[in-house]
């Protein structure tokens, strides 16, 4: 899920030498069928190099001769990727919305994101199960599994990885801590032993990529951006730790799906207004966070049209219209979906006041007195997945009095050299010439700037102020450390506070250390082999591909975790248990190595 700058991706083609074109690679199309071994080029990246090599011997001993090619890093993995240097490349992929339609349509629907795959068999599967819900979608994501994995053969999978989190609990409140399934980190519950220090002390986190994507929370789908963006920009929804959607800590008080579940409706509440800064503060801009702004922030998030390189807009195609309901009568009449409650019986619950009218716009909004703001999304097929992408960071609500003062340029003549967007990063990083933070926070936390060291964030001084949501810390530093085992270091020496991602190799060195405390959870990240589907023997023949799918013994990999690891299938296995499982069978890759020769 993560995708470069245009700059670090020419920076990072110096690193990976002479990159062939996917023209030069599909003229050199191996044509070695049936001149004894079946050669195979790995394609991974350093950090992954333990993986590759038990790919490797496991190929090899079904009688593959197998090359390894690996990257220093994301980049450079990305540039050979595309270039088509490649069999199989190692890949993940971290379902961050809790559903199982965003595990499958931008990996391996035609024209997804992230798609390689063009299959009209797959296309439908995946439509069909995202309409569904229970055991009807088990089913179908069942027979999606058995064409992508063991018909298709379009991924081999390794193993289902857990959540380590390591925390200086030294000094950080471990129990304020959340480790969610999917959710990005959650910021604003997290406190210090010494509550006196919250105020005062900042609180150190860590990511590995220290170039941002976007601010635009539209704009980005990757690690540089998606935890920051999260904490930046409240949402209509939020995902429990375990996967729920519910209207905790988001915008909402609460939201209902009304029969035909194609309607749903969120009110509003009016205790967050937008943060900027000035003069490196966060200043409350007095401007309510509002339902007109979230009509706006969504129907540009919907639109792959409505910013120049949109990465998410595929995560809300299934939005048809987002409106402001200012009829009450219609809330009395529509029912909730599997019920007799009125969708306004079920929007009333504890709030401050009752319900005694819909606002006609944000400067009549006084939740105190009864006047609120509902907002209505319908969707143009049944589709309850859709209350998951809303609580992506993609779902972010930005003010469209900002947003749109900042977007000047024209989309279709969009110039990066030359037109400097909303979000983007140059306009938060010291020393450039576009040093102007434009930004405006929905969320608890808003970017004050950044450097290559460290992004400074503080609270939003008009969120939820007196409510449990209301963030503890008032300075977060994401202070950024590209190497794990330095940034386990840090965690050691209380250079920085959370580590969000412990490695299974080290999980012992945490436990034994009397300053930290380990969290571990499931975790929805999957790990695969992705077959090339251009260019090269694997993208022709699913003989082949079967051959190296049963070549995959998930057992070794799971012993060279020390069990840290779970079987896997597909992207959707963490999610929907379908009952499919994976068996090494040197049997079957035989018969299906000699159907390929024959």
């Amino acid at each position: 899920m993560k995708r470069l700058l245009v700059f670090l991706f020419i920076a990072v083609l110096a690193l990976a030498g002479c990159v062939q074109t996917k023209t030069e690679v599909e003229g050199s199309k191996d044509d070695s069928k049936g001149k004894g071994k079946k050669s195979i080029e790995v394609l991974g990246m350093a950090a992954s190099e333990e993986d590759m090599n038990i790919v490797r011997d496991q190929l090899v001993k079904n009688g593959f001769d197998v090359k390894l090619n690996i990257q220093p890093d994301y980049g450079s993995f990305s540039a050979q990727k595309e270039a088509g240097n490649y069999d199989l490349a190692l890949s993940s992929w971290t379902t961050v919305t809790g559903n199982p339609d965003y595990a499958v349509r931008g990996l391996f629907k035609t024209g997804g994101d992230y798609s390689t795959v063009s299959d009209s068999k797959l296309d439908t599967l995946i439509e069909e199960a995202s309409t569904l819900t229970g055991d009807e979608a088990a089913a179908k994501y069942k027979e999606l599994e058995q064409l992508l994995v063991f018909d298709q053969a379009y991924i081999a999978p390794l193993y289902i990885s857990n959540k380590y989190q390591g925390i200086y609990s030294e000094l950080v409140n471990p129990k304020t801590v959340h480790l969610p399934k999917s959710r990005a980190q959650v910021w604003e519950s997290i406190e210090f032993n010494d509550s006196s220090k919250n105020a005062t002390e900042p609180l150190i986190l860590h990511q590995t990529i220290s170039s941002l994507t976007s601010l635009d929370p539209i704009k980005g789908n990757d690690g540089s951006i998606n935890t920051l963006n999260t904490n930046m920009y409240v949402r209509l929804v939020n995902l429990t730790d375990t996967d729920d959607v519910v209207s905790d800590g988001s915008l909402s008080y609460n939201h209902a799906i009304a029969e035909g579940n194609q309607e749903y409706y969120f009110i509003l509440r009016d205790d967050i207004n937008f943060a900027a800064v000035k003069d490196g503060a966060a200043v409350d801009t007095g401007e309510l966070v509002s339902a007109e702004d979230v009509v706006f922030s969504l129907n540009r998030a919907k639109d792959p049209k409505s910013v120049p390189d949109h990465r998410t807009y595929s995560l809300h195609e299934n939005i048809e219209t987002v409106e402001i309901v200012s009829d009450l009568a219609e809330l009395q009449k529509k029912k909730v979906a599997g019920s007799d409650q009125s969708v306004l019986d079920a929007l009333s619950q504890h709030l401050p006041a009752s319900v005694t009218q819909l606002a006609k716009d944000k400067g009549t909004v006084n939740n105190a007195t009864g006047a609120y703001q509902v907002v209505k999304i319908t969707t143009p097929t049944p589709f309850p997945q859709v209350l998951n992408y809303l609580a992506h960071q993609s779902g972010g609500i930005v003010s469209e009095k900002q947003v749109t003062s900042i977007n000047t340029y024209d989309v279709a003549s969009y110039n990066p050299d030359k037109d400097i967007a909303y979000g983007d990063q140059t306009t938060v990083t010291e020393g450039t010439a576009t040093y102007n933070n434009h930004l405006y926070a929905s969320g608890p936390y808003i970017l004050v700037k950044k450097n290559d060291y460290e992004a400074q964030f503080v609270k939003n001084p008009a969120y939820r102020v007196g409510s449990e949501y209301e963030p503890k810390i008032a300075k977060v530093n994401v202070r950024f450390i590209a190497d794990i085992d330095s940034a386990l270091s840090a965690l050691r020496n209380g250079e920085i506070h959370i580590l969000q991602s412990v490695p299974e190799t080290k999980l012992d060195i945490v436990k034994s250390d009397s300053k930290l405390t380990l969290h571990t959870a499931d975790s929805n990240a999957v790990s695969y082999l992705l077959m090339n589907t251009s260019g090269r023997a694997v993208s022709d023949s699913a003989d082949l591909r079967k051959a190296i799918l049963y070549s995959i013994n998930q057992d070794e990999f799971i012993s060279y975790y020390q069990g840290n690891k779970k079987p896997a299938v597909s992207t959707v296995s963490p999610l929907v248990n379908t009952g499919l499982k994976l068996e090494a069978d040197s049997a079957k890759v035989k018969e299906y190595l000699k159907a390929y020769n024959d």
